[in-house]
């Protein structure tokens, strides 16, 4: 392109910018067709549609004993992993390659803890 071009679309874009579009109440009358009032009614019910659904899930939750259900899982993820790590510690000296024990443990810790940690701070500031 070359200077005789920009300088024609400078001067088209420039007097188009000055162009005033009178309104006529149009904005006005845009604003009073909208469905204010459903919109918000739809939200409402969606908003206690959804606190419905939330306490009705809690009391059976509770009425089918749930608590009982993640109790026991809780503690069998607990026994799983001291199981773990104990077989760990006791078969880690015995490997022909020369292990840290704690080095491992400390390096598992960062894993299951620092990581997830970044990962969830930099997901929520995404977010």
């Amino acid at each position: 392109m070359d200077d005789k071009d920009q300088i024609m679309l400078e001067s088209f874009f420039k007097q188009a910018a000055q162009q005033q579009i009178e309104d006529n109440g149009f904005t006005e009358r845009v604003m009073t067709h909208l469905p204010d009032s459903r919109v918000e009614r739809v939200r409402r019910l969606s908003s206690l549609w959804t606190w419905f659904c939330i306490i009705i899930g809690l009391v059976l939750f509770f009425v089918f004993g749930g608590t009982v259900v993640l109790k026991s899982a809780a503690l069998s993820i607990l026994q799983m992993f001291v199981t773990t790590l104990e077989v760990f510690l006791v078969t880690a000296p015995t490997t022909e390659i020369s292990v840290n024990p704690w080095m491992l443990l400390l390096l598992m810790g960062f894993v299951l803890v620092y990581l997830p940690y970044q990962t969830a701070r930099k997901l929520s500031s995404v977010l």
